[in-house]
């Protein structure tokens, strides 16, 4: 390369890493004016750090039955905040250890759904024709089917793991994302620029991945804030029913420990209660960051959803 190519060629990279540093910043600039989407923000934020801190916070053995420092369900004391399990292990350090496995699988399994459904809804959208209703009619046969049943035969058919989870809730909720990436994916086609595109020789894979795929990301991105919530409300579900994995601790698991152990039944309401809340309150600060991103995506939503 030539050093005039050169030199053109790295003011292009600093133009185009200049740009999406002025995206970056414009996006911060409108997110931080939302004061719900900020309270969920710094409430992930908390909750990722304590369960990165887990090991410091609340030692590794927390989670042996044999070791376990307390009685059997003994209630909140200066000892022990939250109480103690069946076992007589700290719920506070179950609490904070169990978020480490919903955290995780909130974001993989809310990953996997929209990278399935970003996937078929470009591909859908681009190719049109029969191709385009094919893919359609599978996708409207796994929207209709109640995704929570389908989840639930997946983690029962599969061995009981995390990742079987991640994949049980993956596979079962791209539909709504396909939908939505191939009603953006045929407007955007629909612009001029995509036939000059194409005029110019450019071939499917590059008019879906360099023209296509760019503009649907801002919705790909609103889309999974918003499925994190979703998948870690589902796993905590499939963990109630007793489908987890076994050998880890999750706020799932610790209700459906809760519910065996006669929880409900015997008023140890400090065994049900912390669990539920946590599950609860990221749940909410995921939805109100899901709000916020796709508020500063589509101002037409702005002034409702502040």
């Amino acid at each position: 390369m030539t050093a005039p190519a050169a030199t053109a060629a790295q003011t292009a990279s600093a133009l185009a890493r200049a740009r999406r540093r002025s995206s970056v910043a414009r996006f911060w600039r409108s997110y931080r004016t939302h004061r719900a989407g900020l309270f969920g923000l710094c409430a992930l934020a908390v909750i990722a750090l304590v369960a990165l801190a887990a090991p410091l916070l609340a030692g590794s053995d927390v989670q042996s039955v044999t070791n376990a420092p307390g009685a059997a369900l003994e209630s909140p004391s200066a000892e022990f905040p939250l109480g103690t399990d069946q076992f007589g292990r700290s719920l506070l350090g179950l609490l904070v250890w169990g978020a480490r496995i919903s955290l995780t699988v909130g974001l993989m399994a809310a990953a996997l759904s929209v990278a399935i459904g970003t996937l078929v809804g470009i591909v859908a959208g681009h190719f049109g024709g029969w191709f385009s209703t094919l893919i359609m009619r599978i996708t409207d046969w796994f929207l209709v089917m109640p995704t929570l049943v389908l989840a639930i035969v997946l983690a029962t058919v599969m061995s009981r793991s995390v990742w079987t989870v991640i994949l049980a809730i993956g596979v079962t909720t791209w539909p709504t994302t396909a939908r939505l990436v191939r009603a953006q994916t045929l407007a955007v086609e629909s612009r001029p620029y995509i036939e000059r595109a194409t005029a110019l020789g450019g071939g499917h894979g590059h008019i879906m991945t360099r023209h296509v795929l760019p503009n649907v990301m801002p919705l790909v991105l609103a889309q999974t804030t918003l499925g994190i919530s979703y998948a870690i409300l589902t796993e905590a579900t499939l963990a109630f029913l007793g489908l987890g994995d076994p050998d880890v601790v999750s706020w799932g698991g610790m209700l459906q420990d809760a519910r065996e152990a006669g929880a409900v039944s015997s008023g140890h309401w400090w065994y049900l209660a912390p669990p539920g809340i946590a599950i609860a309150l990221v749940a909410l600060a995921f939805t109100l960051c899901g709000r916020a991103v796709e508020s500063v995506l589509n101002p037409k939503l702005g002034v409702s959803n502040r």
